[in-house]
């Protein structure tokens, strides 16, 4: 687990959104076992109170199931791991045109511009 605390956000919620993307992105798989709090608090070095916020949150949005004493797994609902996925581009490109758009480029010429830098950076990522 790699995860760059920034001092804006309360940390559970930074938490939060990197189990999302990491959803999103398909590298935690719907019925995955995840760490226990204890452990994800010594992982993160996080206050354990922390980790457990985290998971409450996570737990009250249905991103993650827990029954009894069992672990912690990831959910298998196909709607909402959709909807983590459409979520998190919807922040994204707002937050992007919202800053782009004082600029005022026409839609064509923006338009090419991203999908220059996006297959660019999808193309140094494969390389990896």
């Amino acid at each position: 687990m790699n995860i760059t605390f920034n001092n804006r956000d309360p940390v559970y919620l930074q938490v939060v959104r990197y189990f999302k993307e990491e959803m999103a992105t398909g590298r935690l798989k719907g019925g995955q076992e995840i760490p226990s709090r204890r452990e994800l608090a010594g992982l993160l070095q996080i206050n354990p109170n922390t980790a457990q916020k985290a998971y409450k949150e996570m737990e009250e949005q249905k991103l993650i199931t827990t029954a009894g004493n069992s672990p912690s797994r990831i959910t298998t609902d196909k709607h909402i791991l959709n909807t983590i996925r459409e979520e998190l581009i919807q922040e994204a490109v707002g937050v992007f045109v919202q800053s782009i758009s004082k600029i005022g480029l026409p839609t064509d010429e923006l338009l090419r511009v991203v999908k220059e830098k996006y297959e660019a950076e999808r193309g140094r990522e494969v390389s990896e």
